[in-house]
């Protein structure tokens, strides 16, 4: 069985992948998103090129083999479907469950996580609307943009909120900017690179650039 750190490496490939148009991840940016120095990073990457778990570039990066993404989408699964069970059945605020499935993703088994996908019903989608891949490794992926980018007098629903830091989720919360309702943008400042929006408690506001990318809203 692979340790917590190999998986915690390999969920941070696969994550951090996703986000740069680029065939392999370099080791710094890998380094940055799990709080450790490339010297570190590179060590254990080695490691896991061993196992073949990873392709590693000296000086240029590395992405994960066949049966590495295997394994990201599996502790993806995990960390996905345990989050969602404990807003719904255990009635945790969303905005404390990432840390709690950082831990018990390490530890859960296959069998308790089947339990609780029929429990759940399947879903295809965590508390804040990332996909959880299915037992054989299927992602449930949609059509998304930024709220940023939506055209004035647009409205569609939320679909994803891509910041998992505590204080953003609580703000989303607190205006309705949670997955499943609906927000129309209503103006735009240019200027200001900002946006006016209404959301489905019926609050007008207005957010910034960054508040805005971190929102995903159906195309």
């Amino acid at each position: 069985m692979a340790t917590s750190t190999v998986e915690n490496y390999i969920k941070a490939i696969y994550l951090e992948s996703r986000k740069i148009d680029e065939r392999m991840l370099p080791i710094g940016r890998l380094a940055q998103s799990l709080g450790v120095v490339p010297g570190t990073a590179t060590t254990m990457i080695k490691s896991l090129d061993e196992a073949g778990l990873v392709e590693y570039e000296p000086r240029i990066g590395t992405r994960l083999t066949k049966q590495g993404e295997a394994l990201a989408l599996h502790v993806l699964r995990r960390h996905r479907l345990v989050e969602l069970f404990l807003v719904k059945v255990l009635k945790m605020d969303w905005s404390e469950i990432h840390d709690e499935a950082e831990h018990l993703e390490h530890v859960i088994s296959d069998r308790v996580l089947e339990k609780i996908d029929d429990l759940l019903g399947h879903p295809q989608y965590d508390p804040h609307g990332d996909p959880i891949p299915t037992n054989s490794g299927h992602l449930h992926e949609r059509n998304l943009q930024n709220l940023l980018h939506c055209e004035t007098g647009t409205e569609t629903k939320v679909a994803r909120i891509l910041d998992q830091d505590p204080y953003f989720l609580q703000f989303a919360e607190k205006n309705g900017l949670i997955p499943g309702n609906s927000v129309e943008v209503l103006g735009r400042d240019q200027a200001a690179n900002a946006i006016e929006v209404k959301t489905a408690s019926g609050v007008t506001l207005t957010l910034g650039e960054q508040a805005a990318l971190k929102i995903e809203v159906e195309c």
